[in-house]
């Protein structure tokens, strides 16, 4: 310790000295100490350290001076509060001293502490005591009407700390407020502009009451009507008002619209530009508020984007090329003597307007109708803007409108999805489009071309296809920019970008007409120095490869004069080894393009670049691009000759299922699957074990996609090179059997093994027989204990069942032994229960693809088994029905309608073997049976047992998939005549005809189910949940079904959200009174649709409205707290600027669920779930505080506080930041 005293003493000695180096020296190593975080001062050396930075402030060198501002930063944490408070004392009264240097360097000084002061969150005196001091002081300082430095360096002083501190504050907010405000008349603008900064700072963290002051002060002051310059001032600082706390303006919104509308209209220009500004922050800031007044704003820009009075256009569109205006008439003249163009602030106002277009166009999807009609075509014929800023901010405004032309995700996959509306316009738009920007791609300006071609790109995204008859005007343009001198790296980056997506979105054969004219200029682009122009070349040029000789479909462009240029200019950066790393992969892979296209004209010049491509597999950095273009090379339909690298290269790739990179792993199995296909004949045994030694290490359950795409390079081996596999019963086979019976098995990587047994037995390799291969994959159940059918998951039966019915179906000849064992099997009362039920389960997948007809006693078998005492055995038998029958239509399915008659006690099971019949065969083959089945099912529609009606519902639904256009109608006017049971039923049908993918029912679906969701209002409560069940499931599957009905539902489901005090019940149970809520699940249904939304039809709802309902829900029963949570932290992320309005009405729930405390001797769920409930709701009050700024809000901040202080809820606060936000969703039923 004593060795630092010693070592700053010295050096505060030093400082004394008169040479000014010593004391620059000095203070820099101290400067160096204090920035040590090991640095501890003991009470004596902080005296001296603060006593002499202080002094050295007024040094005579500047650099000392300077050095010593720095100093000030890290001591304010090393030294006592009260040191820090003498800092800022000396420098507030130094602040106001009459050395003007003196004044700057304290001013800097307490700039330096304020930004190292710890935030108010940290929860420290310190930074509140020093706050006080300063502002105290500095209001003192602005009330100096005398010196307007020392009130700028006030002014900038209380900025940054209402900036970074305000919430500090909160008790010197009204006296802040009231020294300000005056300022805001002060004659000089510097002053002026640093207030309306100063109270933007304030506005977030300041009370309602003070927010109404500082508005009312404003539209006071507006009112007045004051000279031009203040109501300017008055207008800027409303503007940041607003931008600041913009949600508090909006109930004064309908006073301020008016004023500003009128002063739009005062003849100067800064003021129009002004109240623009106001106008962009209040869409921006005020979506709602601002609903009614946005046409008048559209007027109003469009009157001022095009207020250019001292230009005469027309002059210019009568000789395109001059750009001479002296042609115009002699009004102009006389105009030019008295007016000079240095005055003309006209560009302001028509930049102004046309952001505030832009923010419209953002902000208002709805309106995209009426945008085209009125703004677009003023757009467009505001291409030709002189003044360059207003014109790229033009371009930027159209591209907002082209991108929010783009139909939001989920409706691509809309029912018979007819154009959007929106689309058709821009379509009608684009050879207008095109028109205009044609002039402007040859313009010198390159921030004009640059402008045109993120116009171009977007359309060419948004509109694939639609530029193609345009192409010959767009070439020119895209070649002047590859080609010009003059043209900036940035410019040729942008025209090939737009070349690049101009070529996948567009057909072939519009371009084949122009690829002399593009060509050269690419490939000088591929050799241009600078590696980002390089790679971008070298994409497109992948691109035009694939245009030249599309392999898909023929085509009769003459590729060969081209193939030369584009293959040496490729070659030579493929070989380049000292070059970015992103050049040399898109010079892989567009070598590859070359080889894969144009392979058979490359002559000689094939194998040296194949050998290239060895090397870059060998070089860790390129491998993966080098794997990816051998597939690509490999696949294709040209068949070029790889076998001179593959005797080298399948080692290597061997040896890459061996590393850990997945990517690698997965693009490396796949590529060997492409070249056993097509290159067989090239694998040697030694090659063979190279692949097949590396490959049980990759089939885990730990990673089904890798297992599954390893099966498959299997299955393929052992189709092309049967041979190879004798070896794969050793290692091998356990790790597939393994993966067989885990219970993650499914979809993908089932179908592959299944393909991969098929493949296996067909070999005849040894140990790989049929019989050996059903002991390997039933043995486990017959060892199963017998008391415990699911020792085995109950999954992997299900997995088993469609492996030996694989091998059944290629050994046709041993499978009917099978077929009688297993019949045996499922006979003998001795059998084990996981025998029974795996016996079950494979008659059911063999009958499903070969005729059981010939088993006379099937029948009698399966019914008996419905009397088992075990459930899982009657599933079983339930599930081998419906598949029997699936093989064995003609004699199976009048048996089973016939049963489903006459056994009402097993009508669930036989529902059950139904269902897997209508699920499993195609219309064709059901068709002539639908009108027998559908009676049947309407017989049982009523039924008292849900479970069964739920069953019949899913019959239903997916019989009603088989003949819609029949069927549907029938579904509808069941609506009306049935009973309440049966409606739900309907309903509940209907869910089953909504699928994640494309179906013909899906046009005639989307004409009614607008009748199906009437139930919503259904006098039934149980009708009310199906129908918000059949209603989520829509809006997440299939969003363009009910986005247009929207307007009419919301309110219905809103309406479901409320409590209702006629459904809550009081039920006594023994000497306790329990409270029953009947109406919960279909509150809880409701928050699940709301929660469903959010993610599909965004854009269609009025968040605001959406809110008031989540806000109810933040206080409702235990299972919808946990939901509206989830949906709150949904919002944060989704449209933070609504939520930060709410805040004061969102907090309040938040905190009390944080804080309630369960009565003690509460049993043990009530604590866990409590505990849940405090889990979530910190969820999502992680979630709020993420929104950049929200703890400028003081409720916000007071709570976020709170959680910090509190040791319970801090710890809570800290475990859920890493969780993911949407937890609990999984579990909702989204089906």
């Amino acid at each position: 310790m004593s060795n630092i005293t010693y070592h700053i003493s010295n050096l505060l000695e030093k400082m004394t000295s008169t040479d000014k180096d010593f004391r620059f020296m000095a203070t820099n190593d101290l400067m160096m100490e204090l920035q040590k975080d090991s640095i501890k001062l003991d009470e004596d050396s902080e005296r001296k350290v603060v006593t002499m930075l202080l002094k050295l402030l007024e040094d005579k060198n500047g650099e000392v001076q300077n050095l010593a501002v720095k100093c000030l930063g890290p001591l304010v944490s090393k030294v006592k509060e009260y040191q820090v408070e003498t800092m800022v004392d000396t420098l507030c009264s130094n602040m106001v001293s009459d050395k003007e240097q003196l004044r700057d360097i304290s001013s800097m000084g307490l700039k330096t502490v304020i930004a190292e002061l710890p935030p108010a969150s940290a929860g420290l005196c310190l930074t509140a005591n020093v706050c006080k001091k300063i502002t105290s002081q500095l209001i003192g300082a602005m009330g100096k009407q005398d010196d307007v430095s020392v009130q700028l360096e006030a002014l900038d002083i209380l900025s940054d700390m209402l900036g970074r501190l305000s919430s500090t504050l909160v008790s010197f907010h009204q006296s802040i407020l009231t020294s300000l405000l005056p300022q805001l008349t002060s004659p000089r603008m510097a002053v002026r502009k640093r207030t309306i900064i100063a109270l933007g700072h304030l506005v977030p963290s300041c009370s309602p009451a003070l927010f109404t002051q500082l508005t009312e002060h404003l539209m006071g002051e507006l009112t007045r009507g004051a000279a031009t310059a203040n109501t300017r001032t008055y207008i800027q600082c409303l503007t940041t008002v607003i931008r600041q706390g913009g949600h508090r303006v909006g109930e004064h919104l309908e006073k301020i619209i008016p004023m500003v509308v009128k002063f739009c209209n005062v003849e100067d220009d800064e003021l129009r530009e002004n109240c623009f500004q106001a106008f962009e922050a209040f869409v921006r800031r005020c979506p709602k508020e601002m609903s009614p007044h946005i046409p008048t704003v559209i007027k109003l820009c469009l009157k001022y984007v095009t207020h250019d009075p001292n230009y005469n256009y027309d002059a210019e569109d009568d000789q395109e090329d001059s750009m001479d205006i002296g042609s115009g008439e002699d009004e102009d003249q006389e105009s030019d003597d008295e007016y000079s163009d240095d005055d003309d602030m006209s560009w302001k106002v028509r930049r102004s307007s046309v952001k505030c277009l832009e923010a419209v166009i953002s902000s208002r999807r709805d309106l995209l109708g009426e945008l085209y009609g009125s703004v677009c075509p003023t757009l467009v014929s505001r291409f030709k803007e002189r003044e360059e800023n207003v014109k790229s901010d033009i371009f930027l405004a159209f591209v907002a409108l082209v991108r929010q032309t783009k139909p939001p995700h989920g409706s691509a996959l809309d029912p018979g999805a007819k154009e959007d509306p929106a689309v058709i316009l821009l379509k009608k738009q684009v050879p207008t489009v095109i028109k205009a920007l044609h002039k402007q791609l040859k313009e010198k300006s390159m921030k004009s071309r640059q402008g045109c071609f993120s116009i171009l790109t977007e359309m060419a995204n948004v509109l694939p296809g639609a530029l193609g008859e345009h192409i010959p005007s767009l070439i020119p343009g895209i070649v002047f920019s590859l080609t010009d001198k003059s043209t900036s790296s940035n410019m040729k980056i942008d025209a090939l970008a737009f070349l690049h997506v101009l070529l996948s979105s567009h057909a072939p054969e519009v371009f084949h007409p122009h690829v002399k004219v593009i060509l050269p200029p690419v490939i000088h682009c591929v050799e241009d120095p600078f590696y980002k122009i390089m790679s971008e070349a070298l994409q497109v040029t992948q691109q035009m490869v694939r245009m030249m000789r599309p392999l898909e479909k023929q085509s009769s462009f003459d590729a060969k004069p081209y193939v030369k240029d584009v293959f040496s200019s490729t070659l030579k950066r493929l070989k380049a080894a000292d070059i970015d790393q992103e050049v040399k992969e898109r010079a892989i892979s567009c070598m590859g393009y070359i080889v894969a296209h144009l392979g058979d004209q490359l002559g000689g010049d094939l194998q040296p670049t194949l050998q290239l491509f060895l090397e870059r597999l060998k070089n860790e950095i390129t491998r993966l691009t080098a794997v990816k273009t051998l597939s690509l090379v490999a696949s294709s339909p040209l068949k070029i000759d790889l076998r001179p690298i593959l005797t080298e290269g399948i080692p290597i790739l061997g040896s890459f299922l061996r590393k850990n990179q997945r990517a690698l792993k997965l693009n490396t199995l796949t590529a060997l699957n492409i070249v056993v296909t097509n290159y067989s004949d090239c694998f040697k045994p030694a090659i063979i074990e190279s692949v097949l030694s590396e490959l049980p290490a990759l089939i885990q359950e730990s990673d089904m996609h890798v297992s599954q795409v390893a099966i498959m390079l299997l299955t393929c081996m052992a189709k092309v090179c049967p041979s190879s596999l004798s070896k794969i019963g050793g290692a091998i086979l356990p790790e597939v059997l393994h993966l067989v019976h885990s219970p993650l098995l499914q979809g993908g990587a089932l179908t592959s093994i299944v393909e991969f047994f098929q493949a296996l037995v067909l070999t005849k390799a040894s140990n790989t027989g049929y019989s050996d291969l059903m002991k390997a994959l039933t043995g486990p159940f017959y060892k199963a204990k017998s008391s415990d059918s699911l020792s085995v998951h109950r999954q992997s039966y299900y997995s088993v069942a469609k492996c030996v019915a694989a091998l059944s179906s290629a050994c046709p000849k041993e499978a009917s032994g099978t077929v009688t064992n297993f019949i045996q099997e499922v006979k003998n009362q001795k059998t084990s229960e996981s025998v029974r039920i795996l016996s079950f389960l494979c008659l059911g997948e063999v009958g499903r693809s070969t005729n059981l007809g010939g088993h006379k006693e099937l029948k009698t078998v399966i019914m008996e088994a419905f009397s088992s005492p075990n459930e899982e055995v009657k599933s079983a038998a339930s599930c081998a029905l419906g598949n029997i029958c699936v093989g064995n239509l003609e004699e199976y399915l009048p048996f089973l309608l016939k049963e489903i008659g006459v056994q009402p006690k097993r009508q669930y099971l036989l529902l059950h073997s139904l269902k897997e019949v209508i699920s499993a065969l195609s219309g064709e083959s059901l068709k002539p049976h639908v009108e027998n089945i559908w009676t049947l099912l309407f017989k049982n529609c009523e039924c008292g047992e849900e479970g069964t009606r739920n069953v019949v519902a899913e019959c239903l639904g997916k019989l009603t998939l088989v003949n819609p256009s029949l069927l549907l109608p029938r579904l509808k006017k069941q609506l009306s005549s049935g009973s309440s049971l049966a409606r739900s039923t309907v309903v509940t049908a209907v869910k089953f005809t909504i699928v994640d993918h494309p179906v013909p029912i899906d046009s005639l679906l989307k004409d009614s189910i607008g009748d199906f969701l009437k139930t919503i209002q259904d006098p039934d409560l149980n009708v009310r949940r199906v129908s918000l069940v059949m209603f989520n499931s829509a809006a997440h599957n299939k969003p363009g079904l009910i986005r247009g009905l929207l307007t009419s539902v919301l309110p219905k489901l809103y309406n479901e959200t409320q409590i209702r005090k006629d459904l809550i019940r009081e039920v006594e149970m023994g000497p306790f009174k329990h409270t029953v809520d009947d109406g919960l699940d279909v509150r809880k249904a409701a928050f699940e649709c709301m929660y469903t939304l959010l993610d599909s039809c965004l854009d269609c709802l009025d968040i605001f409205e959406f809110l008031n309902h989540v806000e109810e829900g933040l206080k409702d029963h235990y299972d919808i707290r946990m939901l509206t949570f989830i949906m709150l932290a949904r919002l944060a992320s989704l449209c933070p600027a609504a939520v930060v309005q709410r805040l004061d009405r969102l907090v309040e729930p938040l905190r009390a669920t944080c804080t309630t405390k369960v009565k003690a001797g509460s049993v043990k769920q009530e604590f866990e779930k409590q505990e849940e409930l405090r889990r979530s709701a910190m969820r999502a009050v992680a979630a709020l505080l993420s929104i950049s700024d929200v703890e400028k809000s003081p409720v916000m901040a007071d709570f976020a506080n709170q959680i910090r202080t509190n040791a319970e809820m801090a710890t809570i606060f800290e475990s859920v930041q890493g969780d993911p936000i949407s937890g609990a969703v999984e579990s909702m039923d989204t089906s």
